[in-house]
């Protein structure tokens, strides 16, 4: 084979002929609100209590495959009566879900969602040979336990991944829908709840139900509110079974000693860690409220990011709040661009950008 051989030449798996690298654009602005980040840090203090536990760790020897320390501080985080069995983490809630798809899906079976959704999850799928099959949301980008239910029986899936608030809407799913399609399948439903926390209603979490069905899965991340995005943190709570079965498929010593180290410092600052979260909401709230004094269209959220449209060529919208320093993401439904709440200083740099954004282009 010669040295100068292409991607295009190279003996790849059939589907992922043409396939490119996921991620959303990691550049140089000043303004960064297109990944839903908490963009408050650590005090320095506890950013030092980090540094120090890394230093602390063994580099030498391979870390604690079960990492039972930091599962117990998860539950306990958690609460409503979980123990270290019933949680699982992992680098990202995104190599969690491929845990669960790599137990629970595969090939000749088939997981299910509901668009618009998570741009990541058809990827989940490909990567652990399973079928991705969707059904859209309602038009106001909401579902409803008839919806859910007629999707599953039409397709028979092994997983149900339900997101909520969803991502790029920021729609929830109630409680009793959750419930209802929990009682009308065998399935494995995924609730994945990243956003929980900037919820209006943070405590509705389908966490309750836990002790009532053996077919919930529940996924977390420390990278959202936790501001623990480059600790690459993500985590599930689910019965005791389930967590041996992401045992079963994870790679051995996944989650190093040094991710172990500084995730169980955060959490013993989770008040701390947390504490912004509250200014994230309000600054939520004021897109909603001023983007439509302004023209906009918005889709009402209850996570940290609000889709603002509708636009001819959003694409050029983008590249015009780019242009001005403020990086959005260009995701979700057509003409809607996804922007993610900041700080003050990074939503009156976003709302004036905005304003110099030629208006025109934008659909009436």
């Amino acid at each position: 084979m010669r040295p100068d051989i292409t991607l295009a030449e190279l003996p790849l798996r059939p589907e992922l002929v043409g396939e490119e690298p996921y991620g959303a654009p990691q550049l140089d602005v000043p303004v960064c609100l297109n990944v839903n980040e908490n963009p408050y840090p650590p005090s320095p203090a506890v950013a030092r209590e980090m540094a120090e536990a890394v230093v602390a760790a063994s580099f030498n020897r391979y870390p604690d495959r079960e990492f039972r320390r930091l599962r117990t501080q998860l539950a306990a985080y958690l609460g409503h009566g979980l123990t270290a069995d019933h949680v699982w983490a992992a680098n990202g809630s995104n190599e969690v879900m491929t845990h669960v798809l790599g137990a629970f899906a595969g090939p000749g079976r088939r997981v299910l969602t509901f668009t618009p959704t998570y741009s990541m999850y058809p990827e989940y799928a490909r990567n652990t040979h399973t079928e991705y099959v969707t059904v859209p949301r309602h038009a106001d980008h909401t579902l409803d336990a008839d919806l859910v239910l007629g999707a599953v029986a039409e397709h028979d899936p092994a997983v149900v991944l339900i997101t909520t608030p969803n991502n790029p809407t920021g729609t929830s799913t109630p409680l009793e829908v959750i419930r209802a399609v929990l009682a009308g399948t065998d399935a494995m439903v995924v609730v994945d709840e990243a956003y929980q926390e900037f919820s209006r209603t943070p405590d509705a979490t389908a966490l309750t139900l836990l002790a009532e069905f053996g077919n919930l899965i529940v996924s977390r991340t420390m990278s959202k509110a936790f501001a623990f995005a480059g600790g690459r943190l993500g985590y599930l709570a689910a019965h005791a079974a389930v967590v041996d079965a992401c045992r079963i498929v994870r790679l051995p010593y996944h989650l190093s000693a040094q991710t172990q180290a500084v995730a169980s410092v955060a959490l013993a600052h989770a008040d701390e860690m947390l504490a912004r979260v509250a200014d994230l909401r309000a600054a939520r709230d004021d897109l909603l409220v001023r983007l439509p004094a302004l023209g906009f269209e918005v889709v009402d959220s209850d996570a940290n990011f609000v889709l603002v449209g509708r636009w001819v060529d959003r694409h050029l919208a983008w590249q015009q709040l780019l242009d001005r320093g403020v990086l959005v993401r260009e995701t979700g439904p057509a003409g809607f661009l996804r922007v993610s709440a900041g700080t003050p200083e990074e939503m009156t740099a976003f709302y004036a950008a905005l304003a110099s954004v030629d208006a025109a282009r934008m659909e009436e």
